[in-house]
């Protein structure tokens, strides 16, 4: 996968979420679903697969803990190319049983499976000839990995997609390397090894399997557009297929692929979160960090909710086998879905910006009504669940589970829905809610706290763009951030409650690359603060640009902006407000 510093990276895990300090540079996506992507928009729920070499030595060199991925430890460590492929002699998956990984993909709830035939170590999982650095002829398992798996896929109905690492490759001479080379073997020219591995190699695996659902680039090293535009005849080939948005050359493709977060507020086109089950790709024996079954549910749901798609990696080990911890979870997130995906499959974003007790994905009906999937992980203790701000009137509502009728009601402008005692499920308890019409949600505005702070949450902002430009967003989880701010023309605003005039003080955080500035006003007050370079996005700063004076309690708005000619990204936490005296 990514490597730390090209876009986003190894990431660490919050509750249900995954923080992202990344600012994305590229140009903005303009992606509309088609007839083409329709499938996979339904799906919501896919298999990564990270198989390879560098699962023999998972994660030790030398009697050395490597640190990092997995699959980059032959990069992260620069192990010399003869001593690298010299671990095929090692790599015999005599276990491998594609039929099985693919019923285990199924019992999940997964829709399909996208795996590595090569990762940037350059090792192809099938049968090549335009580089023998494959598992045919350099190992003693002498036989193509991909097309067991394409046929398994086939036979119980699993799309296929493939991962190729186009322009990474630290074997064949010529191909890239994030960083640099270490090893004189690995020097030539780019674009033979273009022209002679990876577009043959592409067509190999774009010709020799059947329909492809998926095509998966990562880390575009070293791609240009005239790079990138040789592959596009071969991809043509397969005129359903799906891409991602990491070719290079400023390739769009389909899909905006989040790697290890899930967006705040989602992202406008379709997205595929792809996320670890521990902290690495591909195995490494070192690495018990495992997340837990609930937190893979509430992801899943975290990213259906938000309109994306979830792709979640496992990493066999070099037998072929699943590790137990991967089978137990996807077993548990299996047991979930064979009574929830109802509420996931072909749904689409929640209406609501806030809940405080879960989630909700949306499904449309043809009568013009809406069925609201309540994805609650905090039951409530009085009985009465709060939909907060829904206008609509309630049809229906009933467990998911077990189809129970539940009653509702309407008090100060909030739909209630009278619940058990207790909650049916504790990763998440699913109310079906079918409401009249579109849904009609009174907007979120934050209220101050009883403290006298006002907390004003990236998510809850509304986001600005001017004509042709892009958008910044809300990303992370429990530590959100305004992030991709890469249009100086871009701005947010956010509308909120007061309930006790005074002067309050203002403060945030910041990170930027090279430094900018920024401004914060609010009615006839205008602060400007100085965002100092902090070395990354992901190295904030506190700022404390001044004070707002709110004459009265009320409704007000604060909004960001960019302040400055030469503009530079940046990405910006909460704004909290807080008593100045």
């Amino acid at each position: 996968m990514l490597l730390a510093g090209v876009l986003t990276a190894d990431r660490a895990a919050a509750n249900t979420t995954l923080l992202t300090d990344s600012v994305k540079t590229t140009s903005k996506h303009a992606i509309v679903e088609t007839d083409r992507t329709a499938w996979w928009e339904k799906a919501r729920f896919g298999m990564f697969i990270h198989w390879g070499v560098y699962t023999i030595p998972a994660g030790v060199y030398n009697d050395k803990k490597i640190p990092g991925l997995g699959e980059w430890i032959m990069h992260d460590a620069k192990i010399p190319l003869d001593t690298y492929k010299a671990y095929a002699k090692q790599f015999n998956p005599t276990q491998y049983n594609p039929d099985e990984w693919v019923m285990m993909a199924k019992a999940a709830g997964m829709k399909y499976i996208v795996i590595t035939t090569k990762h940037h170590d350059g090792f192809a999982l099938f049968d090549s000839k335009a580089s023998d650095w494959n598992v045919v002829k350099a190992t003693p398992y002498g036989k193509d990995l991909i097309k067991p798996l394409a046929d398994a896929c086939r036979k119980q109905g699993m799309k296929l997609g493939f991962y190729y690492s186009q322009a990474n490759d630290w074997t064949n001479p010529g191909g890239a390397a994030a960083g640099g080379h270490w090893d004189k073997a690995q020097d030539g020219s780019m674009d033979d090894y273009i022209d002679k591995v990876a577009i043959p190699q592409v067509k190999e695996i774009l010709t020799k399997y059947g329909d492809v659902a998926e095509l998966w680039w990562d880390v575009p090293t070293g791609m240009t557009k005239e790079r990138a535009a040789k592959f596009l005849p071969i991809v043509a080939m397969q005129p359903n297929i799906i891409t991602n948005d990491r070719l290079g050359g400023d390739v769009k493709g389909d899909l905006f692929t989040p790697e290890q977060y899930i967006p705040a507020t989602g992202i406008s086109g379709l997205w595929e979160t792809c996320m670890t089950m521990n902290d690495t790709w591909g195995f490494k024996t070192t690495d018990h960090n495992w997340k837990s079954s609930q937190t893979l549910i509430r992801n899943l749901i975290e990213t259906s909710s938000k309109g994306g798609n979830y792709l979640l990696n496992v990493g066999p080990e070099p037998t072929g086998k699943f590790p137990q911890p991967i089978v137990e979870r996807l077993d548990a997130i299996g047991k979930w879905m064979k009574v929830n995906s109802e509420s996931i499959y072909n749904t689409t974003p929640s209406p609501f910006k806030v809940l405080t007790w879960g989630r909700a994905t949306t499904r449309h009906e043809a009568n013009g009504n809406t069925t609201l999937y309540l994805h609650v992980y905090n039951w409530p203790t009085d009985g009465k669940l709060m939909v907060t701000g829904l206008q609509n009137e309630a049809i229906s509502a009933k467990l998911l589970a077990n189809g129970k009728a539940l009653t509702t009601s309407k008090t100060d402008g909030n739909l209630y829905v009278n619940v058990p005692a207790n909650a049916s499920d504790e990763n998440a308890t699913v109310i079906k809610l079918l409401i009249k019409g579109k849904p009609d949600v009174t907007p979120f505005v934050p209220t101050q706290e009883a403290d006298g702070t006002i907390a004003l949450l990236p998510g809850y902002a509304d986001m600005h763009a001017a004509q042709g430009g892009e958008a910044m967003r809300a990303e992370g989880g429990n530590e959100q951030n305004i992030g991709y701010w890469t249009d100086p023309k871009s701005s947010a605003s956010w509308k909120f409650v007061v309930k006790k005039a005074g002067t309050y003080k203002v403060e945030t955080a910041a990170a930027s690359e090279k430094g900018t500035k920024i401004t914060l006003k609010s009615g006839s007050e205008t602060l400007n603060a100085d965002v100092d370079a902090t070395g990354g996005y992901g190295r904030y700063k506190k700022l404390t640009p001044g004070t707002f004076t709110f004459s009265a309690p009320g409704t007000y708005t604060i909004s960001l902006a960019s302040n400055t000619g030469t503009w530079n990204p940046v990405n910006v936490r909460k704004i909290i407000l807080s008593p100045a005296n």
